[in-house]
């Protein structure tokens, strides 16, 4: 059987896409117009099939390989081999050292004192300014996450680290490159310029804090991860390549994650009254929690999960078929490649009833049991899900516990978010809010 889909075009699908608003937003079209399995033209790959039924999905899970063309855009950050489409028996020692550390809880704990630390330091000066000016939460919390990320992968070592100058290099690379990727018109003639030159700061970057710690097969005195990869006997360039593609991952998926938290909190202040009550409850007076406390935040974690079904930090995934695969009724052949539309899948009404409405209740243990598993995905799915997933979610519900002890947002009025891609599912003109101080 024919997989539907839009009739073959000329240049590629880039009209299609750019017409949809982007490829995040291309795939809801696609999915509402020919049903959970859509053939069509994904720029910079060729032919693709999306697939947005959780229960189709999972025909597809064991697959461990990425279209290498889709992520050409990364091969700058990475001179011993793009981390992203490394062969299965490459990247499966390489995943499990990284999850190793990045999901391991001794790894956690030890630096949680300076996340919260960290996420004090921000609650503070907004609270200086609450009632005033708003707040732009995609620019600050972006520059937070970061901070927590340096200090996890490079051992705090971000000393002589400008948190912006580094967000604004790796936006100035991805731009380009993305850009490349799905032919983008070029309108500066300066941008690739600025793309080298951004890359070479973040190289230089890397190099300097890498190069500070001892390469003495003990661990290091500061990283877990860049001392485990050194444990590991990994060469200079694979952990460099690694420390930069974990600090552009880490730093944009928890950043956006609370970003878009806060902004449905400012516009449900009835969820966002039992989060802050339940927060009271837990934590007393105590202006921050314990590690041990976020699992006493059921409330905060089902919101934070509502958030990213609603606004997945990453909208969608690839992989490539290594062999000829059966998804319901129609045959697709090996090399094809399989687009995970996370957006679509996470505004299934098959599975989400009233999908659009924020209901954090979706996620109570007894709902989640009723659903399939595949239902929601923010991190991925098999073999080449998220490494950083569990460090992602410990941050996001320290931050958001943190500033929602002692602030309360609000829309800034006549500001309009909408979302749009960039690299993440990012709000084009930025989510600026009110900080007010709790009573």
């Amino acid at each position: 059987m024919r997989i539907p889909g839009p009739d073959h075009q000329e240049d590629g699908g880039v009209r299609a896409v750019a017409a949809a608003g982007g490829l995040h937003r291309y795939p809801l079209h696609l999915h509402d117009t020919y049903g959970p399995v859509v053939r069509f033209q994904l720029p910079g790959a060729g032919e693709a099939v999306s697939v947005a039924d959780p229960v189709l999905l999972e025909a597809t899970a064991h697959i461990d390989k990425r279209p290498e063309k889709l992520f050409t855009f990364l091969d700058p950050l990475c001179e011993a081999g793009n981390l992203q489409v490394l062969p299965a028996d490459e990247h499966t020692p390489w995943r499990r050292l990284l999850l190793s550390v990045l999901a391991g809880r001794p790894a956690h704990e030890r630096h949680f004192a300076r996340f919260t630390d960290l996420a004090r330091e921000l609650a503070d000066r907004w609270a200086a300014q609450a009632g005033g000016e708003p707040v732009e939460l995609q620019k600050e919390l972006t520059a937070l996450s970061l901070r927590m990320i340096c200090e996890f992968a490079l051992g705090g070592a971000d000393a002589g680290t400008d948190a912006d100058r580094v967000v604004t290099a790796f936006e100035e690379v991805l731009t380009e490159h993305l850009g490349r990727l799905y032919q983008v018109p070029r309108t500066d003639p300066g941008s690739a310029r600025r793309a080298e030159a951004a890359l070479a700061c973040l190289r230089a970057t890397v190099d300097r804090v890498v190069a500070a710690h001892r390469p003495d097969g003990r661990g290091t005195d500061r990283s877990d991860l860049i001392g485990a990869l050194v444990k590991a006997r990994q060469s200079p360039a694979r952990i460099r390549d690694t420390v930069m593609v974990t600090l552009l991952a880490a730093h944009h998926t928890t950043g956006v994650a609370v970003s878009w938290t806060l902004h449905l909190l400012g516009r449900h202040p009835d969820v966002a009254a039992r989060v802050a009550a339940e927060l009271d409850q837990v934590l007393g007076d105590r202006a921050a929690p314990d590690y041990g406390d976020l699992r006493r935040l059921p409330c905060l974690d089902r919101v934070l999960k509502e958030s990213m079904r609603l606004f997945p930090p990453g909208p969608y995934g690839a992989r490539e078929t290594t062999e000829d695969l059966l998804l319901g009724p129609y045959e697709i052949p090996a090399g094809t490649t399989v687009f995970y539309p996370f957006w679509a899948v996470h505004l299934n009404p098959d599975h989400w009833p009233d999908p659009h409405r924020f209901d954090p209740e979706r996620f109570t243990p007894r709902a989640v049991a009723e659903r399939h598993r595949l239902a929601y995905i923010p991190f991925g799915i098999g073999p080449r899900s998220c490494e950083g997933a569990a460090l992602a979610t410990i941050e996001a519900q320290l931050i958001l516990a943190v500033l929602l002890k002692r602030l309360r947002f609000s829309p800034a009025p006549g500001h309009e978010v909408t979302p749009t891609e960039r690299f993440v599912l990012w709000a084009r003109d930025g989510i600026r809010m009110t900080a007010h101080p709790r009573p």
